[in-house]
Parts: C-alpha cells; sequence; structure tokens
C-alpha cells in the first residue's frame, strides 16, 4: 500500500460519508455533500499525479482508480435523480451511467483480445469529466429550486452527457474492427 493507493481507497471510504451528509436534515448538509463530493475529485486528480510523480503506480491501483470514480460519480447521480426529479437531471444521469457500464464491459472484452489500448482514455473523456464533476459539485450543493446555479448545473451536466455519448461513439468506433472481426469469425 502506497501513498497514491491510500488515497484512491480514501475516496472509497467517503462514499458513505457523502451519503449521510446528503441525507441529514439540516440547511448546511447540501454544501457539506457537495464539500465531500469536491474533495473526492480533486483526490482522484491527486492520487494519479502523486502515482506517476512518485513512480508508484500499481495494478491494485489501476485497478481501484476508475472503480472509485464511477463509484463516486454514479453515487451523486443516483441521490441527485431522487432529489431533483427532473428529466433535465434524470436523462443525462442515465446516459452518463449508461455509457460507463458499455465503456466498461468494451474495455474489458477488448482486454481479452489484447486490444486494450484501443480503447484507452482520450483527451475528450477529460472535458467530459471536468463538465461532469464541475456540475455535481453544483447541483449537490444547492436544493432543488431552479435557480442559476441549479440550471448552470443541468447545463453542465447535459454538456457532460452530450461528450459522454461523443466518447462513447469514439471507443465504440475504435473498437469496431476488433468487433466486426469477431463476428464474422462465428
Amino acid at each position: 500500500m502506497n501513498i497514491p493507493n491510500l488515497i484512491t481507497v480514501l475516496r472509497v471510504v467517503l462514499i458513505p460519508i457523502f451519503i449521510l451528509l446528503f441525507y441529514m436534515p439540516f440547511s448546511w448538509s447540501y454544501w457539506a455533500a457537495s464539500g465531500v463530493f469536491g474533495f473526492a475529485a480533486l483526490t482522484d486528480w491527486l492520487d494519479g499525479y502523486l502515482a506517476r510523480k512518485l513512480e508508484q503506480s500499481t495494478p491494485f491501483g489501476a485497478f481501484l482508480d476508475p472503480v472509485a470514480d464511477k463509484l463516486m460519480v454514479a453515487v451523486a447521480l443516483v441521490l441527485l435523480v431522487e432529489e431533483h426529479a427532473s428529466l433535465w437531471l434524470t436523462l443525462p444521469a442515465a446516459i452518463i451511467i449508461g455509457r460507463e457500464i458499455v465503456i466498461s464491459a468494451l474495455r474489458e472484452w477488448m482486454a481479452e483480445l489484447g486490444a486494450r489500448a484501443q480503447v484507452a482514455v482520450s483527451n475528450l473523456g477529460k472535458w467530459k469529466t471536468a463538465a461532469q464533476m464541475m456540475a455535481l459539485v453544483i447541483l449537490l450543493g444547492n436544493p432543488p429550486v431552479l435557480t442559476f446555479w441549479v440550471g448552470l448545473g443541468y447545463c453542465l451536466l447535459l454538456l457532460a452527457a452530450a461528450l459522454t455519448l461523443w466518447s462513447m461513439l469514439q471507443y465504440l468506433r475504435a473498437a469496431w474492427p476488433h468487433l466486426r472481426t469477431t463476428t464474422e469469425k462465428k
């Protein structure tokens, strides 16, 4: 266990604390939950930076880091869908969670073929993540009342969903020759 891996584990441990804060019946609970989520998002950047800087990348970290990210984002989206009960949040949430399932399965399948590099993380994914994280921090920090900030959060989440679809199409396009070849052989 090294420092980057401990930071990643911390992100997973923060999930129940994040959920508890979100449901607390206090006016400050939105900001507290948003703060924990924002802190977790920063630790995602920090653990990757430290792993590279300290040359402490490990197979465990390579496995757990994306799992921790997806868990935290999925939990945040589920909480917000329940709280807001709005098409403007539910549709992008379904797109984002659905894409993560599709791409995770695609990466696993491509790894079995020895072609995992064909579906590596792209710069488009980084823009999607930035829009998504900003949207979630904003939406978690505000009650479900349409204000400027909630509207901005919805817009950023819709942008993240559009980038999510675009990046999924890019991944599927990169994997298509392998999908087609395998299908033709059967």
